[in-house]
């Protein structure tokens, strides 16, 4: 029996013992920990592919191809419009800026020799009564006189001066009393000036020196260049010698008398060619008139012709100069009163014909002119 009890004893410890955890027993008063399972840590995931900004594209603007130059059939066939500017962004920088002179501003130079009173006897006078009828005629259509500085400005630049403008051009150089008599009234009442073609000959008499001296102190008598010997015009055949006695003797006797270099170039006679043009404009001329009156001038355009025309021989071409603004036209006045209206009307044509292409011109100008010559301001209601 006891056998039983103890071999029972023996197998109850061997069950208990196999139930037991495997580790050791835990010490007395530590307390039992419940195990932790490991973080597991997330793979990463892959990164989101990012698009490659593509470059803007920067449109380019073709710029349109420019008008020809104004044409008109109020010209004689033979006499055809010449340009002068070589930039085309600073001509038309000036064309269109707003403030400057408005398209189709005309101009019409006129020529006087001799007022007379009573009939005129030769073919360089005209009578008292043409002389107010045709300046009368200016006036009712609207034209205003300038001076040659404005009109070297308008030529220029496209400086402003009245849409219908006129210079009026005395050869041959005058007494007091002539331009007293004839213009002042109309400097009086309407603020017209007048050109005098000074011949600045070295025996011209000391008080026509001083009356002109006063006159062009006043402000009204505008003198011009008219040569030293004057009665032997200029020409290709010319001498050096003769060309600046001509030229530089003119404005040595202008900075001693008036107090100015001149501007203009009345040449005598009507005579110029290549030589006399290019040492005009070596010795600083801005201008040089002729005796051709081919038509109105309008800014970067100057009716000339390049060869003879058998029909009118007397007059010289322009062209072979090569610089339009030293051989320009002038009407006669014993005729200038048949040419008003044509005048008029050209410069209305050529007002059309530039705000026909104003948008293209303009548009061109953005295009090509405007990082340069910076962008024109907008006009101003």
């Amino acid at each position: 029996m006891k056998k039983k009890i103890f071999f029972g004893i023996l197998l109850m410890a061997f069950v208990l013992s196999g139930c037991g955890s495997p580790s050791a027993p835990a010490a007395a008063g530590t307390p039992t920990r419940t195990p932790v399972p490991p973080t597991l840590t997330p793979s990463p995931l892959p990164p989101t592919p990012t698009e490659t900004p593509l470059p803007t594209v920067t449109p380019v603007r073709t710029p349109p191809a420019l008008p020809p130059v104004f044409q008109t059939e109020a010209l004689n066939p033979l006499d055809t419009p010449h340009t002068y500017l070589d930039d085309t962004c600073q001509y038309l920088h000036d064309k269109w800026l707003p403030g400057n002179a408005e398209p189709g501003t005309v101009v019409m130079t006129i020529m006087f020799h001799s007022i007379v009173r009573g009939e005129a006897t030769s073919a360089n006078q005209i009578s008292y009564d043409r002389f107010k009828r045709l300046m009368n005629d200016l006036h009712d259509q609207g034209f205003e006189a300038i001076t040659t500085q404005q009109l070297a400005d308008f030529m220029l630049h496209n400086a402003y001066i009245p849409p219908r403008s006129v210079l009026l051009v005395v050869d041959d150089r005058h007494y007091r009393q002539y331009f007293d008599n004839f213009f002042y009234p109309y400097w009086e009442a309407w603020g017209w000036p007048v050109v005098n073609s000074w011949i600045s000959h070295p025996d011209t008499l000391p008080q026509v020196w001083q009356e002109n001296e006063a006159l062009e102190a006043e402000g009204w008598v505008d003198h011009q260049a008219h040569g030293v010997i004057h009665n032997i015009p200029m020409s290709d055949a010319s001498t050096d010698a003769y060309l600046y006695g001509e030229l530089q003797g003119a404005i040595d006797a202008f900075e001693v008398h008036f107090n100015k270099r001149p501007i203009a170039i009345i040449w005598p006679g009507g005579g110029f060619g290549i030589r006399p043009v290019a040492v005009a404009d070596e010795l600083g001329y801005q201008l040089g008139f002729t005796v051709n009156p081919r038509g109105p001038l309008l800014f970067n355009w100057v009716p000339q012709a390049d060869a003879k025309d058998p029909m009118r021989p007397s007059y010289i071409p322009e062209g072979p100069a090569g610089m339009p603004l030293l051989t320009l036209p002038r009407y006669w006045d014993t005729d200038a009163s048949q040419h008003i209206d044509t005048v008029r009307q050209i410069g209305n044509a050529a007002r059309a014909y530039a705000e026909a292409n104003r948008e293209t011109e303009l548009l061109y100008y953005d295009i090509l002119c405007a990082p340069t010559y910076g962008a024109l301001p907008q006009e101003t209601p």
